[in-house]
């Protein structure tokens, strides 16, 4: 008698936060095993808090007005122990609960669900997601995995009600996990190391796809003092350039999409054997993209030739990760000179890039930093020509800039993760200021 294949569960939790927008973000690891399970002869469910679109909702697509991205819904709920004196509005960003719960108990019972989780700060969603789940579906087994999981993994294990915690990419775990708890065997059929072997990411479980987040490039060669590339994604891999183009005309060939966003850590790294093919394949399709960098390219790629082809594949927003202007004090990572970063500038305009379309990633809040060293970047970007986007300072653990935050913070963000929420600037020795980012933003649209 052959049994019914194992039936897994996939929900994509709610933000908590002060703030929160829609910036062509998808839980792609999430989706990536969602559409190895299916490979592997297992049923599989999506619950996506964060849906824009789901079905209940009155929204409508906007891609046409903002390339996909977008607000999600949200409601104010009550500020996490120890951020009661933050003057602003806290909100679950996301679905209404009962909208969650109308679904979970739609589906068919899974056998096991798996959970992500993203920013550190936002397991509060995570937990409320996970409790509620055990309402439902109190005896199936929880797993939970994702940037929180892996950075915060014993604050994780102790805290979020999951079965189980697993720290790092999922790929090569997730059959046996299904084996261990459903008792379904099945060999991995591709080699996890291979990015150019696992299957698209399964964005077909969406109610809408209104853009595709694409991962050309796993890992960074750069270490970066801030960072936690090489801890989340410690080996580097990088896809065949003609495969990324095939995938994106999948993507538009089947759904109709025309905005992707390019999620690697560095897009522009060794551009002779990876960037610039693929710009010139895209080029090639005579097709209409719109392409994105949420994720800061690496300023030192931007040649003449990187920036007109980037522009003639369809390019629309690009941010270039400068981080400070303060180039002979700069020790968090040394990447980039005043030089390089004034010729990419060039470089890109000449092309044809305009302001608005081009920004500077500019880090504020770090340890020791001064509001005024920040106002002088904005100034310097400002005058090459593109616009400052001021970025505010998460402390990620396992970084080297982790025990410099601690010690500078005013939070103990050691015992919770939730003090290292950027919004709050966490690392002012002072604490959080919201008359100084407001002056910040006015210096960014000033002319």
């Amino acid at each position: 008698m052959k049994h019914r294949p194992p039936h897994i569960l996939l929900i994509n939790p709610w933000i908590h936060d002060f703030a929160a927008y829609d910036v062509w973000a998808k839980p792609i690891g999430l989706l990536s095993i969602a559409a190895i399970l299916r490979q592997h002869e297992c049923s599989v469910s999506y619950i996506d808090c964060l849906d824009r679109f789901h079905p209940k909702s009155l929204k409508k697509s906007d891609s046409s007005a903002r390339h996909g991205r977008g607000p999600y819904l949200k409601t104010p709920i009550s500020k996490p122990a120890g951020l009661e004196s933050i003057l602003r509005t806290y909100s679950r960003y996301g679905i209404p609960p009962e909208w969650f719960l109308e679904d979970l108990k739609a589906l068919p019972q899974p056998d096991m669900i798996l959970v992500t989780s993203m920013m550190t700060y936002w397991y509060p969603g995570v937990f409320e997601a996970i409790r509620m789940v055990r309402t439902v579906y109190p005896e199936v087994p929880i797993v939970l995995g994702g940037i929180y999981a892996t950075l915060c993994h014993d604050h994780a294990v102790k805290y979020s009600g999951a079965d189980v915690v697993v720290a790092g990419p999922g790929e090569k775990k997730i059959l046996e996990l299904v084996k261990q708890m459903t008792g379904a065997c099945q060999a991995l059929t591709f080699d996890p190391m291979d990015l150019d072997a696992c299957p698209y990411p399964a964005f077909d479980l969406q109610h809408t796809i209104d853009y595709i987040p694409l991962v050309t490039s796993r890992g960074c060669p750069f270490s970066c003092d801030y960072c936690a590339s090489g801890v989340l994604a410690p080996v580097r891999m990088v896809r065949n350039p003609e495969k990324v183009v095939e995938e994106i005309v999948f993507w538009q060939d089947n759904y109709g999409v025309q905005n992707f966003a390019f999620y690697d850590d560095a897009l522009l790294v060794n551009p002779d054997q990876h960037a610039i093919p693929m710009f010139e394949a895209i080029i090639r399709t005579g097709r209409t993209f719109y392409f994105h960098t949420p994720n800061a390219v690496h300023i030192r790629g931007v040649s003449p030739r990187m920036a007109s082809l980037m522009v003639r594949a369809g390019m629309k927003t690009l941010r270039l990760g400068l981080e400070t202007s303060d180039f002979e004090g700069r020790e968090m990572d040394r990447k980039v000179g005043e030089r390089d970063f004034l010729q990419a500038v060039s470089h890109l305009l000449a092309a044809g890039f305009k302001k608005e379309q081009v920004g500077a990633y500019l880090l504020a809040g770090l340890p020791g930093q001064s509001m005024a060293s920040v106002a002088r970047s904005i100034e310097t970007v400002k005058r090459s020509g593109i616009t400052p986007v001021p970025t505010y300072f998460t402390p990620i653990p396992h970084t080297r800039m982790w025990e410099a935050a601690v010690a500078a913070s005013p939070y103990d963000l050691a015992a919770d993760p939730v003090f290292t929420n950027n919004e709050i600037m966490p690392c002012r020795s002072e604490g959080f200021d919201w008359k100084e980012r407001t002056r910040l933003k006015a210096m960014v649209k000033s002319k």
